[in-house]
């Protein structure tokens, strides 16, 4: 159980239970998603790793994998585009903006040059071979 407050929250929660009319929360709503709220799902296999990772909202083209060694970086950004009409003005937007990210360290090395990446419905699914490690060779001995 996790028992930690982020910060802030308690006197929000104060706020809305003593005046919830009067507090109002700034105009472009809350902040990003902390890097540990891209939900994954992360199985192995003997040849590889499959990673589902959840970005809705997110258009692919704002999605950039990065892979080093065993080490994975998942990187999102979100825009939010303004749109002003002629009589009409903007009262609350809970939408946010900028870039959230999230780097994790599997157990074996990753072949770059042959992992994958699919963006479907807000998940991207990723298929990480694991690299193919050279087997000792024996040295002929003249």
């Amino acid at each position: 159980m996790n028992s930690l407050v982020s910060r802030g929250s308690l006197l929000d929660d104060f706020f809305k239970d003593f005046a919830p009319g009067f507090y109002v929360r700034p105009l472009h709503g809350d902040g990003l998603p902390q890097p540990s709220q891209i939900k994954m799902d992360v199985k192995e296999t003997d040849g590889g790793y499959t990673v589902w990772a959840e970005l809705p909202g997110v258009p692919k083209e704002d999605i950039h994998v990065a892979v080093d060694g065993n080490v994975v970086t998942l990187r999102a950004e979100v825009r939010q585009l303004d749109r002003a009409t002629e009589g009409e003005k903007v009262l609350r937007s809970e939408r946010y903006y900028g870039a959230v990210a999230r780097s994790f360290q599997l157990p074996a090395d990753i072949d770059a040059a042959q992992a994958k990446a699919k963006f479907d419905n807000g998940v991207l699914t990723l298929s990480l071979p694991k690299k193919v490690q050279n087997p000792s060779q024996r040295l002929h001995i003249e």
